[in-house]
């Protein structure tokens, strides 16, 4: 047992520095430790794209499993994604279920933002994914991050806007670091798409979740002329895309 000790430490050492190499590798975009844990033909498999991703061929994603995709929309009050209206069309063309998504701005009215979402969309989302809300960090805002209790009232402007339009509630979409800051606790009756693309959901993640972004460096074919990469997800297991679509 004397002898035994000092492999059993050694052992433990190298499990310590070999997953702490593991981390530091994920963390400079070396690998990417989610393709070991996400097996696309186990989950509803989709995407999210934008003008980054230029021309996209929807029937070309369905091809290789896409099974649903989200399309950014507007940003702030006044921005137009220069793809959407393109992108749009051509998911319904192709029977692929589709979701509009705003990009929110800490500099304008959250009133004014979902004016912009609205105008942009339209009137009616039958037949479509639930509207979704991108909050994450942009330019400095990590290093110099806006206030909780503003964020919360713009937000909950938006999100109380566009309910009131579509009568649905959107999706957020959030990194878990966020989430604790500014999320939890005040928006707990929407549904949440969390990004955890550095290690599983379930590692850095304890509330409840719908949709999985695990990937922000995809790659498949089917869209030209812009972003080499493509944005991959999930859905949750206990959870249905038919649950996702407005009424």
């Amino acid at each position: 047992m004397k002898k035994a000790k000092p492999v059993i430490i050694a052992i433990a050492v190298l499990l310590v520095l070999a997953v702490s190499c593991v981390y530091v590798l994920a963390k400079k975009k070396i690998i990417f430790l989610n393709t070991w844990f996400v097996n696309e033909e186990n989950y509803i498999f989709g995407v999210d794209i934008s003008s980054y991703q230029a021309d996209v061929d929807m029937e070309k994603l369905k091809s290789q499993g896409v099974e649903f995709v989200y399309i950014k929309a507007s940003e702030g009050s006044s921005h137009e994604d220069s793809r959407f209206a393109e992108n749009w069309e051509n998911a319904k063309s192709a029977d692929l279920p589709a979701g509009a998504y705003h990009f929110f701005s800490y500099d304008s009215s959250g009133i004014t933002q979902a004016e912009n979402f609205i105008e942009i969309v339209g009137e009616d989302l039958s037949g479509r994914l639930l509207p979704a809300v991108d909050v994450e960090y942009y330019a400095d805002k990590e290093e110099n991050p806006p206030e909780k209790e503003a964020v919360v009232k713009e937000l909950q402007a938006f999100i109380g806007a566009v309910e009131e339009k579509y009568n649905v509630k959107p999706i957020i979409y959030t990194r878990p670091d966020l989430y604790e800051d500014y999320l939890e606790g005040s928006f707990d009756d929407c549904e949440y798409w969390i990004s955890s693309i550095y290690s599983p959901i379930s590692w850095n993640f304890r509330g409840d979740w719908y949709i999985w972004q695990y990937l922000n460096r995809g790659e498949l074919e089917g869209y030209t002329g812009g972003e080499k990469y493509i944005d991959l997800n999930v859905i949750n297991r206990k959870k249905s895309l038919e649950g996702l679509f407005c009424e």
